[in-house]
């Protein structure tokens, strides 16, 4: 049975907190220093760095409204640039942001960006919780988009898509899949005002064709927090397969009535649900 994720695989910073302390001055040079006594502030925990990982038919701008959010909460913040060629790439890119920063993380993907995070974070102990937002959840062995054969009930057409040959440096072939600048608000980002969508179509970075070919080497769900934002009113994937995804990975869910594009969209519902994974997994 066809379904919707699968199809849009194929044819489709931040301020830290320091803590400061307060120094006693001694009552005379005859007396002992007083002991150092912090305050309020050096007693709290260092925020977790949120990484963010786009999927496919967007970028790291999609992320503007969330991230203006989080950092306003004192959140470190850094984005991926999600190369979108594949899972061992696209892992590898993830990866490497990972590797780079000290400290507690709290790893987001959104779509496709959900295959790459559950990926990237096997293995990594700074990793504290994984939030996936309307997101593709495959297990070890599983193609990027799942397990195959899944009785979805409410299917959707496929995805209004449009192909561009590439060639690769070394002469590799593939081809490039892109939404249709002119119906993507109505597959991708319905509820975002056309203005904004329109921006969002001409700056999507395309799929490569044969990116869920591959299939995953991990699943840090089962092993990490996880935490998933179902859109009931989403035509890019199934909000039936969201559902099945954040149940088996056994993940705290909240549901919205949102399109694909629910960072844009409903940005405050994603900032709210990013800062609970945080204070859950101090």
């Amino acid at each position: 049975m066809a379904r919707r994720f699968p199809a849009l695989l194929s044819v489709g910073a931040a301020a830290l907190v320091t803590a400061g302390a307060v120094l006693a001055v001694p009552a005379s040079a005859s007396q002992s220093p007083a002991p150092q006594r912090a305050t309020d502030s050096a007693v709290k925990e260092t925020k977790p760095t949120v990484v963010l990982v786009h999927g496919a038919f967007a970028d790291s701008s999609s992320w503007s409204k969330v991230v203006k959010r989080l950092t306003h909460d004192g959140y470190p913040v850094r984005a991926v640039a999600n190369p979108l060629r594949g899972l061992p790439t696209d892992t590898a890119a993830a990866k490497d942001v990972l590797r780079s920063i000290d400290g507690p993380i709290v790893l987001v993907g959104h779509s496709y960006g959900g295959a790459v995070i559950g990926n990237a974070a096997a293995g990594n102990p700074n990793v504290k919780a994984l939030v996936y937002l309307a997101a593709l959840v495959p297990d070890a062995g599983e193609p990027a988009y799942g397990p195959s054969g899944l009785p979805i009930e409410h299917t959707l057409p496929p995805l209004p898509a449009f192909e561009i040959p590439t060639v690769a440096a070394d002469g590799t072939k593939s081809v490039d899949v892109y939404l249709k600048q002119d119906q993507f608000r109505k597959a991708f980002a319905a509820d975002v005002d056309p203005e904004t969508a329109a921006a969002l179509a001409v700056a999507q970075r395309p799929l490569d064709k044969g990116a869920n070919s591959s299939p995953s080497t991990a699943a840090a769900w089962h092993d990490t927090p996880s935490y998933y934002l179902v859109t009931k009113q989403d035509q890019a994937g199934e909000p039936e397969l969201q559902r099945y995804f954040a149940k088996r990975a056994k993940a705290h869910t909240v549901e919205v009535n949102s399109s694909h594009a629910v960072m844009v969209s409903h940005p405050d519902v994603v900032t709210r649900l990013i800062e609970e994974a945080d204070h859950e997994n101090r």
